[in-house]
């Protein structure tokens, strides 16, 4: 396992769960609320750049490091200014209950 250093932890981000709300006609609108902001680092992975509707998009995969929680489940986000990045999977690199190390991926136009 790589060593953490915990003042690398100097992002800011809030951590978001998905919270819909009915639209008045049986769908939904999709909506997101914040849970919690916290410390995290946030190191980039790759990057892809593709053409989606004659649009240019990329997508960043990121490794995001934060303090052990257990509260994270599939469709939440971790949210920062205009940057938003989906959390994928989590995992505890060592066991130890520390650190979790999210799989995000970011995109952008």
């Amino acid at each position: 396992m790589q060593a953490l250093d915990p003042g690398q932890m100097s992002a800011r981000l809030d951590l978001e769960r998905r919270d819909d709300a009915s639209d008045g006609q049986g769908g939904i609108v999709p909506g997101f609320a914040a849970v919690t902001s916290l410390w995290a680092r946030i190191e980039p992975v790759s990057f892809k750049d593709e053409e989606r509707a004659d649009e240019e998009v990329f997508t960043v995969t990121h490794r995001i490091w934060i303090r052990f929680r257990e509260d994270l489940v599939a469709g939440m986000r971790f949210h920062k200014g205009e940057r938003l990045f989906a959390l994928r999977a989590w995992y505890d690199p060592d066991e130890t209950r520390r650190y979790l190390v999210c799989q995000c991926t970011e995109e952008g136009r």
